[in-house]
């Protein structure tokens, strides 16, 4: 009982960060392993995803009865990063990720550099018109990012946010509920592998999973009462703890 509550603490704030910014692996996934060191890495990972997934569902489900959704370019998007993300699952032996990490790490130092530089970036709601060439690179962005998300994955939200806005001109809020409805396309991917596959802990994912949906909702609800500029701030810390952990992982060797 003592690690189930410490796992649904950690459930609980997951999933608040998660559906403001995205993240919430930075938190619950370090738990899970902290809790459970003799379970195996696939199976930590399992169930992470199915909690995530339900919080992510939430979340997703509370921006759009408030959130006007753009889904001629959210949809084809949140398709390309569902079949993508098989891809990128499928990859994962094949590219190091100790190749990954510098990648991912100079776009994370220039993504919060470009948001920091740019003041008005992500605050103001000027969506361009969604046509073809939109559409295109709609379908583009969550094909790479679903990709990414199962080759690699830290970031993703971060990185789905960022996109959103700087080609689409969506201020932070409304990136924040798109990146969570092409997030929770490449969750459902993922949970087609582990829960067939038997990875995932049903007996700490389900409590967890209740938690993280929890945090969603308060997570969620402070998004869209205190505006773009509160997802702002805290995209900006979310990305600066993800630049430290991976040059941290980088430098270290971990």
């Amino acid at each position: 009982m003592l690690t189930l509550s410490f796992l649904c603490a950690f459930a609980f704030m997951a999933g608040l960060i998660d559906a403001a910014v995205g993240g919430g692996g930075l938190i619950q996934i370090p738990a899970l392993f902290n809790a459970l060191p003799q379970v195996s890495a696939p199976t930590l990972f399992g169930t992470n995803k199915f909690a995530s997934a339900v919080g992510t569902l939430s979340a997703a489900r509370s921006y759009l009865s408030r959130v006007n959704i753009a889904w001629p370019l959210v949809l084809p998007a949140a398709i390309a990063a569902f079949a993508m993300s098989f891809a990128g699952a499928a990859a994962v032996s094949l590219l190091p990720k100790e190749l990954l990490r510098p990648m991912v790490l100079v776009l994370l130092v220039v993504m919060a550099v470009y948001t920091l530089w740019k003041k008005d970036f992500g605050k103001l709601h000027k969506p361009v018109a969604i046509g073809r060439r939109e559409m295109a690179l709609g379908v583009l962005i969550g094909g790479a990012i679903g990709f990414y998300d199962g080759l690699f994955g830290p970031g993703t939200g971060s990185f789905l946010m960022f996109l959103f806005i700087r080609f689409f001109a969506f201020d932070f809020l409304h990136a924040s509920a798109s990146a969570k409805v092409v997030n929770l396309s490449t969750n459902v991917a993922a949970l087609l592998f582990f829960i067939p596959s038997g990875n995932v802990i049903f007996a700490y994912a389900l409590p967890m999973a209740a938690c993280n949906m929890a945090g969603a909702m308060v997570g969620t609800r402070l998004a869209i009462t205190k505006g773009a500029g509160f997802v702002r701030i805290l995209f900006l810390l979310l990305t600066s703890t993800l630049i430290c952990k991976l040059a941290w992982d980088t430098f270290s060797g971990a």
